[in-house]
């Protein structure tokens, strides 16, 4: 009848003024839809992730819809920008991020994520390879250095630490007993936070000789409470460690005075490595160190049988950083704790 098609009619513009309202999203309403819902919970990773939307995504691609996000125009754009490959490729990864969250919010059909399609060459390849320092180089490094800076870098060049694993611990993670030391913390610009990944937070073998060492820091030190920060602030009253700025700031000024030239928080790392390499350790047990996740899972199972041999690779290292301080021979091991000459090589 003429009335059921008036109502049928209406029904039909009501429907295509909804569709005519209905828009896709922007990428800044997806980005601050994501920030809300699925930014990661670790700190250093969600100030990287705003970083990139601040100063990359954002102002080219803000009023843009998620659709615009096409593989060919994101592709040139990102060949575009002034930045390592490496970073350029973290650029396309949280873009691809914005599509994933896209489609699994329900703001766009389901498909195939285009910036799966985006290449960025040489992503894979290092602009800067990381700095590692020799024995006689972290001598010369470390003896120059003043506490708690000089311990901050024994501490995490003789555990393979982050400086942010480093800066939070505290007395009550050591147990001198046991000889262990646990790392179940980052500290990111003074705020407590998760280690880097789930695998990181554990409980090392710590060698008697840097625990005597650490203990005799301690004994120096006016925040020696079981619950004090190892590396507490007296700027800050103790109730905070010393921060990431004040410690790079240190170890780049005695880097370049000692001759050894620029080097990070991060090289202790890297030095770790290298040196466990150096003393012939085996990567299982390297890895176990390193607190890594990624050789394989049988390796992972197998590695948890070698508590010996880890206390015997960690002594090792403590003996390089640490040369002459501790007895004629370390408990367990064939290895001997030796003055390190100038003239150091890998075979001595």
């Amino acid at each position: 009848t003429e009335d059921q098609a008036n109502v049928k009619a209406k029904e039909k513009v009501r429907s295509l003024k909804l569709q005519a309202e209905r828009t896709t999203p922007t990428v800044k309403m997806i980005a601050e839809m994501y920030e809300r819902e699925r930014m990661p919970r670790r700190l250093s990773t969600a100030r990287t992730y705003r970083s990139v939307l601040v100063n990359h995504i954002l102002p080219r691609w803000g009023d843009s819809e998620i659709t615009a996000l096409q593989p060919r125009v994101v592709e040139m754009w990102l060949g575009t920008l002034p930045l390592a490959p490496k970073t350029r490729s973290h650029v396309r990864s949280l873009m691809h991020a914005l599509w994933k969250f896209s489609m699994w919010s329900g703001l766009v059909p389901v498909q195939e994520n285009p910036m799966g399609l985006v290449r960025v060459p040489g992503c894979t390849k290092r602009v800067r390879h990381p700095r590692s320092l020799t024995v006689e180089e972290f001598q010369r490094f470390v003896g120059r250095l003043e506490d708690p800076f000089r311990m901050m870098a024994l501490v995490s060049v003789t555990l393979g630490l982050r400086i942010s694993e480093a800066l939070a611990l505290r007395w009550v993670d050591v147990d001198w007993t046991s000889g262990t030391v646990t790392v179940e913390r980052g500290m990111v610009r003074g705020i407590i936070a998760e280690t880097k990944t789930p695998y990181s937070s554990r409980k090392m073998a710590a060698d008697k000789v840097l625990l005597s060492t650490l203990h005799g820091y301690r004994q120096g030190s006016q925040f020696s409470d079981e619950g004090d920060w190892i590396f507490a602030s007296p700027l800050k009253l103790g109730r905070q460690p010393w921060s990431y700025n004040s410690v790079s700031r240190a170890f780049q000024k005695v880097g370049t005075d000692s001759g050894v030239g620029v080097l990070g928080t991060h090289t202790m790392r890297h030095t770790h490595r290298s040196w466990l390499d150096s003393a012939g350790v085996d990567l299982a047990v390297q890895k176990q160190l390193m607190r890594h996740s990624s050789i394989t899972t049988t390796m992972d199972v197998y590695g948890a049988l070698i508590d010996d041999r880890l206390m015997q690779a960690h002594s090792k290292i403590v003996s390089m950083a640490l040369p002459g301080d501790g007895p004629e021979l370390i408990s367990g091991t064939d290895f001997r704790v030796i003055s390190v000459p100038v003239s150091y090589s890998k075979q001595n």
